[in-house]
């Protein structure tokens, strides 16, 4: 007897061996047929979804869960757009927490402002406590004099704004957040992203320092793995500074790796081991992204996390030791750089399967794309920062650069994968909000950005669902509704592919379903 049988919907397959389906048969957990093969067959529950649309669950390839739900419970600044009102909210956090304390402040962006705060400002509000105020890209952080008087000197020459590895150090001046409070951060996110449709997700690098919140952040995924409370299936990607030197045979050809040689792979269904994270540069947001000529406007063209040497470096022993390797590379210079060592690392050593990927892949300039395609590197793209943040990018970008931002067609039309992302909490998290703007190129402002890059609505859907389950090693259980995957369904109230493209980010989410068990989202019938 079947679990249950979904009968009377609209089921969008994403396998092109049976692309369209109206009756979908589970058992165990897992979808066992479709259509004639379960529609006689007698189940525990039958539900009649009265034409409703059914996708495989939305896999979104990066978020950062821990910081998401953090940076909900985090006093914000945003959407303040002066400077006075910035400070008004610091001074109220302030003032809650006993002198001598650290006070965290969210929702920072400089641009709003049309400048950055100083640690001279924020000592005026701050009543002696540290203030650590978090960029919203997190790439960057404001603090007082309280936290750069722990610094080295140099720290104080941007006025109190730190970014990368001197954002690292000042967090590194306190002690991490305890398993419990990640636990609860990542449950508070996790189910914010079911209400979106989203089944599984990638974890975009536990263990570092850059946004790191903790050197034992694996333990509260295992914490709610224990206790019954991850609400979505996690892969964990290692931050890439968590690699040390091993003492190993020769053979093993492993220069470096994780305590016990843990690497990708490792795990169960609902959490595992991914790819190892490696920085090569900050963001756009905070114009630290490495571009090959100067953002428009300025004199500077972003930086690197490290010297190329030792970036290059940690990217050829991740490889050599077995790992799936996810690159952050937001500007050109940034990727040029990743292209180079990933090119060396494969002439090293080829393993055609790896499945290597690159974060971001901001700004990929027309020479870049095949050598993507060579590689077999899959591009994990975010296209929500261009709808929410389109208009400043392509100003900062100009207009030769601003088609190259967040691409589509390109990569598409190279054969490239192209897997959707959101980033989280960077910017909004909904795949159907970003599936909108893959098709329609427009900011919120309706600034078409790249045109030319825009591509269809089932191409879009593939980003978000079996190009993310193949991106994830996970393309023989998820990623399209098939018998023997797992049964991990969203349900939409319309079809993406049949209404006008304004109105994908808008449709419904009904229901998700996660290992066959049905979570009913507030207003849903």
């Amino acid at each position: 007897m079947l679990t249950a049988r979904l009968t009377n919907a609209n089921v969008v397959t994403m396998d092109p061996a049976h692309p369209v389906a109206h009756d979908i048969g589970i058992w165990n957990g897992r979808v066992v047929g479709l259509d004639d093969a379960v529609t006689g067959l007698p189940a525990r529950e039958v539900v009649d979804l009265q034409g409703a649309t059914v996708l495989p669950g939305f896999i979104d390839s990066h978020v950062h869960l821990a910081w998401a739900g953090l940076k909900a419970a985090t006093p914000s600044v945003a959407p303040c757009t002066r400077a006075a009102d910035v400070l008004a909210v610091v001074a109220r956090a302030a003032a809650e927490r006993p002198p001598g304390a650290w006070v965290d402040i969210a929702g920072y962006d400089q641009r709003a402002l049309g400048r950055h705060l100083t640690a001279a400002e924020l000592d005026g509000v701050g009543g002696g406590r540290k203030i650590f105020m978090l960029h919203d890209s997190g790439h960057g952080c404001v603090v007082n004099s309280a936290v750069l008087d722990l610094l080295p000197a140099s720290a104080a020459e941007g006025g109190g704004f730190l970014a990368e590895s001197a954002m690292t150090a000042a967090r590194r001046l306190r002690l991490p957040y305890s398993q419990e409070e990640l636990a609860d951060a990542i449950e508070r996110a996790g189910r914010q992203c079911l209400a979106e449709g989203i089944t599984a997700c990638a974890e975009a690098g536990i263990g570092g320092g850059l946004l790191g919140h903790s050197p034992v952040e694996a333990g509260a995924y295992q914490l709610l793995r224990e206790q019954g409370r991850l609400p979505l299936r996690v892969q964990l990607m290692a931050a890439g500074d968590t690699l040390r030197p091993v003492a190993a045979h020769a053979g093993d050809g492993i220069p470096r790796a994780l305590d016990l040689g843990l690497r990708t792979g490792f795990g169960d269904d609902w959490l595992s081991v991914g790819a190892l994270k490696v920085y090569t540069d900050g963001g756009m947001m905070a114009r630290t992204a490495a571009l090959t000529g100067p953002y428009v406007g300025t004199d500077t063209s972003g930086e690197l996390q490290d010297t190329p040497e030792r970036i290059t470096d940690l990217i050829v022993d991740g490889h050599l030791a077995g790992w799936q390797l996810a690159v952050h590379a937001i500007g050109d210079r940034a990727a040029d750089l990743a292209l180079d060592a990933l090119e060396r690392a494969q002439r090293l050593r080829p393993r055609p399967e790896a499945r290597h990927r690159i974060e971001h892949a901001g700004l990929i300039r027309p020479d870049q794309l095949p050598r993507f395609a060579a590689l077999g590197v899959a591009a994990v793209v975010q296209p929500n920062f261009l709808r929410y943040f389109g208009d400043d990018y392509a100003t900062v970008m100009g207009p030769e650069r601003a088609p190259w931002m967040y691409r589509g067609r390109g990569f598409l039309d190279h054969g490239v994968s192209l897997v959707g992302s959101s980033d989280r909490p960077v910017t909004d998290g909904s795949p159907l909000r970003a599936v909108q703007f893959m098709v329609e190129r427009a900011s919120l402002s309706g600034r078409a950005i790249g045109p030319a890059e825009a591509v269809t609505v089932d191409e879009a859907l593939y980003a978000y669902t079996a190009a993310g389950a193949r991106a994830c090693h996970w393309e023989h259980a998820a990623g399209t509704v098939s018998p023997g995957k797992r049964a991990d369904l969203v349900v939409l109230g319309d079809d993406p592919r049949r209404v006008e493209t304004s109105r994908i980010g808008g449709i419904e989410v009904v229901a998700t379903y996660v290992d066959g068990v049905r979570t009913t989202h507030p207003g849903a019938p």
